[in-house]
């Protein structure tokens, strides 16, 4: 634990050489991880990280130092580290803390970290076999089960000294199927900010089985057809096209330094008014969800995109410094080796008026990208490409035929004009977001919805 008479004396030691705020982010943080492999645990392990950053700013510069050595000589030494890059030698100030408890809104039933090894073995041997007896052109199968427990402090010279707990489990299932001469892939996977009660509300046969199902499907579809065309993505991790092609683009690191095709358009319509993008890190026990920040400020519910207007930014501290415009708890970090950024928690579309089967139907031909994989995004121009993982192509107004190969490729800015549907049922999709400050998990979600038209990258006819 950071105790109070340390933090205050390293915060001090931050403000010496000029600097005008300082904060530590304190960490100590137990993982764990259990791999099968065609039925057998190819790997279990465990361990521990634990160490401080500590970030001192003067206007916008700042500079960042951290530390495994977490005694107070060491936080000492790494604060002197922050505060020379920033200035010369000046005068040490006093710094005044006062603990603030926040209340817990993901409560945690099961400490992943105490349970047997055994009742998660017996999961993942669970989903293994279901996805492994789908079908016999299935050549391989693997499930694994992860866990982290962080414990954070973290103290500023503003006076803020808080603490928080953010236990994490997430269980994944994939297959490969193999016609002997091609192979596809499936998977599934789900997370939550809870402890090991995540395998009480899991059908792990049903997981593997779908993984199976997808990867057999896909081994059988015929290329995917190339051109510009309506494309329906569903729901859940679909919402990954929005949190990349459009939400990077609205977080102050980018937007901050005139880096963001969404600059300066506060207010403006950017996007159809069907569409509703909200950013919220409070809902209880969501995979994204924390109850404070990396920062130390209490998570919030931002609506970013209200009826098709651009309502407001991800603003961090270094973000509201740029822009004048108040924080909105989105200081995000990996670990304490990184300094925080403003970043993503739970990000969706708005649940919307159309039903799933009206959307389908209103396409006489197009693409139904129902299950979504990785992509890439400049946030400065918007354009992105995206990797249909489980496509169909519509003909008719019906689903036809699955389809494969596909990608998603065009400009964020486009793609929220062009929505022009969008359903009632929201779900979401649990990832792992790369960016300045390191790998953080992050939900995507949306409805159903409909792209009237959008470019197909597949084969060509």
């Amino acid at each position: 634990m950071l105790h109070p008479a340390d933090a205050q004396a390293a915060l001090a030691r931050a403000l010496s050489y000029g600097g005008d705020f300082a904060e530590i982010f304190y960490e100590d943080t137990d993982v764990g991880q259990i791999a099968l492999v065609d039925g057998r645990i190819q790997s279990a392990t465990s361990g521990r990280e634990h160490g401080a950053g500590i970030r001192v700013m003067k206007g916008t510069l700042s500079a960042y130092a951290y530390t495994s050595d977490t005694r107070l000589e060491g936080l000492l030494e790494t604060a002197s580290r922050a505060a020379i890059a920033l200035g010369k030698a000046g005068t040490q100030g006093e710094v005044a803390l006062i603990e603030r408890v926040g209340k817990n809104i993901h409560p945690i039933l099961y400490v992943p970290g105490n349970m047997a090894i055994g009742r998660k073995v017996e999961a993942l041997k669970s989903a293994y076999a279901a996805a492994k007896g789908y079908h016999g052109e299935i050549a391989q199968a693997s499930a694994s089960w992860q866990e982290t427990d962080q414990r954070v402090t973290i103290a500023n010279t503003q006076g803020l000294y808080t603490s928080d707990r953010r236990v994490r489990t997430r269980f994944m299932v994939s297959a490969v199927a193999s016609s002997g001469t091609q192979n596809q892939t499936g998977s599934e996977s789900t997370g939550a900010m809870v402890g090991g009660e995540l395998l009480e509300h899991l059908d792990v046969e049903k997981m593997g089985q779908s993984a199976a199902r997808m990867a057999h499907t896909m081994l059988h579809a015929e290329e995917c057809p190339a051109g510009r065309v309506p494309v329906a993505i569903e729901n859940g991790f679909g919402g990954v096209i929005i949190h990349e092609a459009c939400v990077h683009s609205l977080e102050a690191t980018s937007v901050s330094r005139g880096a963001s095709e969404f600059c300066g358009k506060l207010g403006q319509a950017i996007a159809a008014p069907c569409v509703t993008v909200i950013d919220d890190g409070t809902i209880p026990n969501a995979w994204g969800s924390s109850n404070i920040d990396d920062e130390g400020n209490p998570t919030q519910r931002n609506v970013l995109i209200e009826n098709g207007i651009l309502k407001s930014y991800l603003i961090d501290i270094m973000g509201s410094r740029r822009m004048g415009m108040a924080i909105n708890g989105c200081g995000r970090r990996q670990d304490y080796r990184y300094a925080p950024t403003s970043r993503m928690s739970n990000t969706f579309i708005a649940p919307g008026q159309d039903e799933d089967e009206a959307i389908l139907s209103s396409m006489p031909d197009g693409l139904y990208a129902k299950r979504m994989g990785g992509g890439s995004v400049s946030p400065t121009t918007g354009e992105f490409n995206f990797f249909v993982r489980e496509g169909y192509w519509i003909k008719n107004g019906a689903i036809d035929r699955p389809v494969r190969g596909a990608t998603l490729v065009g400009r964020g800015s486009e793609v929220l004009m062009k929505i022009d549907r969008v359903g009632k049922h929201l779900a979401f999709g649990q990832g792992m977001c790369g960016s300045q400050s390191g790998s953080i998990p992050t939900d995507v979600g949306q409805p159903l919805i409909r792209v009237s038209e959008l470019t197909v990258g597949g084969r060509k006819g």
